[in-house]
């Protein structure tokens, strides 16, 4: 049987041709931080190789960092919450209640919720550390970190803010706060990381998304007990109730031995907490 003759492909126009002044301007663009040359498809083995480099010791310098932390807990928020708000008070309770239940509190290192949450377990006189990421905008480390590592790439950086915690608290944020969030819910779903608790905390702000969870449960489009994955709240003395049954009991996290510190390696122990 003969092959149907494909159809004539239209040729552009002239109008549609990507002019040379434009290959420069994206090119220009991917060189000015190495997440976008990263996510451009295929360049020379030479340049991957070095992204592969890039990434490895972007983990390693991380791993080295927080190996003494202990058992912790992330907290997630917009960077953009200014001090004082209603937010930003309530992700500073929970950095300081958090802390008092013996965690170190882990933030992404950044203003807004993150300051907040560092700042709580400042004032419990409880270490904190801050996994900072280097962007050209509104991201810088505050001064509330007694430990702190700066990251090239986003998704390196998620893999240590989830590495090393035992249960997460979502705040109020953008898209990057969902995005947190919803990895992580994906990685117990999928039985990737043990069933920490997740506390999500904004009811006024979060409730439409709470509504589109429960849609996809019952759309069928995640599993019907997914939502239960959510404890949703604003009551911090629920939270930490929430957070001693299903992390501190559930895991026995005060028998856990920590590795010490190896001289011979160039390692040293978290550092004292500041106070104040």
């Amino acid at each position: 049987m003969t092959p149907p003759d494909c159809p004539d492909q239209p040729q552009p126009t002239e109008e549609h041709l990507i002019s040379d002044e434009a290959i420069r301007a994206e090119l220009d663009f991917e060189l000015q931080h190495p997440d976008r040359s990263l996510l451009t498809g295929p360049r020379s083995r030479l340049r991957e190789l070095a992204t592969l480099g890039r990434v490895t010791w972007d983990l390693v310098r991380a791993f080295r960092a927080l190996h003494f932390a202990g058992p912790a807990v992330t907290i997630f928020g917009s960077a953009r919450t200014q001090p004082g708000t209603t937010y930003y008070e309530l992700a500073r309770r929970m950095g300081s209640e958090v802390a008092k239940l013996g965690f170190t509190v882990i933030t992404g290192g950044g203003p807004g919720i993150m300051e907040a949450g560092n700042r709580g377990a400042r004032e419990a006189g409880v270490r904190s550390i801050g996994v900072n990421i280097e962007l050209p905008f509104e991201q810088h480390l505050n001064p509330y970190v007694d430990r702190s590592v700066n990251m090239h790439y986003f998704f390196t950086r998620k893999v240590i803010l989830v590495k090393y915690s035992y249960a997460f608290v979502v705040m109020p944020g953008g898209a990057g706060t969902m995005d947190e969030m919803f990895e992580t819910m994906t990685l117990i779903q999928t039985g990737k990381i043990r069933n920490f608790p997740i506390i999500l905390m904004g009811k006024d702000y979060w409730q439409p998304l709470m509504d589109f969870v429960y849609r996809m449960a019952e759309s069928g489009t995640i599993s019907p007990e997914d939502p239960e994955l959510i404890f949703f709240t604003d009551d911090c003395d629920e939270a930490v109730a929430h957070l001693q049954r299903h992390a501190v009991r559930q895991f026995g996290l005060r028998k856990r031995h920590l590795p010490k510190p190896k001289s011979i390696l160039g390692e040293s122990g978290m550092p004292t907490p500041a106070r104040g």
